[in-house]
This record gives C-alpha cells, structure tokens and sequence, in this order.
C-alpha cells in the first residue's frame, strides 16, 4: 500500500469517527454542521489522495461519500461537482458507474434550472458510451436528452452538433428514417444562416445516402427536394456522386459504383460512417432487378 493510500484511508477512518460522534447526526443534522463539513473534507481529501495513487475505483467511492453529505445538508452545487468528481474517477474503471454519478449530478442540475450543466453531462455519458462502453442506443438517448436541453437553453448550435451525432448512430443502427428526418431538420435550419448554409450540402448528402439504403425511387425523390430548396447542391460533388451512384445501382453496376465512390475519396476523404452505408448501398447494385 502506497503512502498516499495509507493516508486516504486514515482519512476516511477521520471522516467516520466525526459522523458518528453524535448520535442521530442526520436527524439533527444542523445542529452538527462543522462535523459534517470536516467529514466532507476529509472525504474530499482521501479521494485526492486515492487519486495520486492511481486507485480510481476508491476515489470515486471516496467523492460520493463527499457527494452524498453534500446533498443531505443542502450543498446541491457542491454535491453536484463530486458526483461528476466520482465520474470522472469510474471512466477508468466502471464506465457504467461513472454514467449513473453523472446522472445524480444531472438531478441536481435540473432541480436548480441548470439545463446547461446538465446538458454537457449528458454528452458525457453519451460519449463514455461511445467509447469506452460502447452501447450505441444509450448514446442516442444521452444526445437526445442533451439536445432538448441545450434547446430549452437556446443553445441551438450545441443542439444540433447533438442531434447530429442521433443521426449518426441511428443510420449506424439502420433506423434511416429517425437519421433522415434529423439530418433534414439541421440542413434547413442551417439554411437560415449565411454562415450556416454551406453545411446543408453534408446533411443533404448523408440524408440521400441513407434514403438510398432503403429505397432507390425515395432517394431520387428527396434529391430532387433538396436541389429545390438549396440550389447549390445540385452543382456539388456530393450531388454528382449521388446521381452517378443511382445510375449504377439501376444498372446493376458494382464495379462502376466502387470506382466512383473511390474517384469521390481520392479528393474528399470518407470517414467510417460514409464507408459503412456505402457498403450497404452497394448491396443494392445485387439486389435490384435489373430496371433497363
């Protein structure tokens, strides 16, 4: 055992023996406020101590004990910042522990009309579960959530680089019309916007590449909607390679497909996810009948 753990745990030893002193400390508990505040130091302090120690598990324990007598004598900040203290401690450990201290920081947040913080803690969960527990639908439901409150905070940008991120994970797990509808919805609000508008061409594009994944004639149909209501598209790229894709696709024409969607990366540069649906678009160049 390390120094700083020896001292960590002496320092929890001190925290109990203050909180039971007094009998029935919680029933009374203003009447024993500097023992409560010395326990919450101490608690405090072990778990910096556990911290150097690299013993992330019993720092984080350590932050919810601080956090929890926070809560119960009415420190709702402060209780709030140990819970996402302990958070921070369990992603290295427990990625689902760290999620559940963010949630009880989350209801402390809320209850005191601080949508912001809880927003940003919901993108933090949503991203551990991106990451270091991957569960994709917890993403979604942690963006959503983050989303509606940065909404509620007239943060619309910080909404939509949320709902952008729904989008992205729901066409992953093939829901393309919750992707369509979102990636639609940012394209036309990023309309409004001079400084915006040229960011519909990629909502516009991702949106027509998951209406390809379902069906053929719905696709040509929304681009044709899309080059209506932002002109522009129509002479990108991204429009260029749509259309030639539809041909091959029509055609039955897998190696003409493979060679325009590798023509369209040897200048613009497809991430993961436009890899994956393109991948399953192409299962399309072998499942459709053969329309000449």
């Amino acid at each position: 055992m390390s120094s700083n753990e020896e001292k960590a745990m002496a320092l929890l030893t001190e925290a109990d023996k203050k909180l039971n002193s007094s009998k029935g400390l919680f029933s009374s508990l203003f009447g024993n406020v500097s023992k409560v505040e010395d326990a919450i130091d101490c608690y405090q302090r072990a778990a910096n101590l556990f911290k150097m120690a690299k013993k992330w598990s019993q720092a984080g324990r350590a932050f919810i004990l601080a956090a929890d007598l926070n809560a119960k004598s009415g420190r709702k900040h402060d209780a709030a910042t140990n819970y996402v203290d302990s958070a921070n401690c369990f992603k290295k450990t427990d990625p689902n522990e760290a999620a559940m201290c963010l949630e009880k920081a989350i209801d402390i947040y809320t209850d005191m009309g601080r949508f912001t913080m809880a927003a940003k803690q919901h993108q933090n969960i949503a991203e551990m579960y991106e990451t270091e527990a991957v569960d994709l639908e917890r993403a979604i439901t942690n963006y959503e959530k983050a989303s509606d409150y940065f909404m509620a905070e007239e943060s619309k940008s910080s909404a939509n680089k949320c709902k952008l991120k729904v989008a992205q994970y729901a066409a992953q797990l093939e829901d393309y019309d919750r992707a369509i509808q979102i990636y639609e919805e940012v394209a036309g609000t990023s309309l409004d916007s001079s400084l915006l508008k040229y960011s519909a061409k990629e909502y516009y594009f991702r949106a027509a590449l998951c209406h390809l994944c379902v069906d053929v004639l719905n696709a040509q149909l929304a681009m044709n909607q899309y080059t209506e209501r932002y002109p522009a598209f129509q002479d990108s790229r991204e429009y260029k390679l749509l259309q030639v894709l539809l041909n091959h696709i029509q055609e039955q024409n897998a190696d003409g497909f493979t060679e325009a969607v590798k023509d369209y990366d040897s200048i613009s540069r497809l991430d993961q996810w436009y890899t994956t649906i393109l991948l399953r678009i192409k299962k399309l160049v072998n499942d459709t009948p053969d329309l000449r």
